[in-house]
């Protein structure tokens, strides 16, 4: 569920990534192309920071993100 949530937002969601995590770069991200579990392995591998704590921080981006756009009105 989190990996559909992810890729089905990936282009979105890579700018507030990177915002929260500098030292990823633009060739991690492009390799893990909105995979869950490839990108918290990834934050884990540059930044050494505890799973649990990526998860849920990354969670929280998804969250912030979804609600934002929510009451967004669309337009065409």
């Amino acid at each position: 569920m989190r990996n559909d949530i992810l890729k089905g937002q990936w282009k979105q969601l890579q700018g507030r990534i990177k915002q929260a995590w500098g030292d990823l770069t633009d060739d991690d991200m492009a390799r893990v192309e909105g995979n869950w579990d490839q990108l918290v392995g990834k934050i884990e591998e540059r930044t050494g920071q505890m799973r649990m704590d990526i998860e849920n921080r990354l969670s929280d981006i998804v969250d912030q993100y979804n609600e934002s756009n929510v009451n967004r009105p669309v337009t065409e």
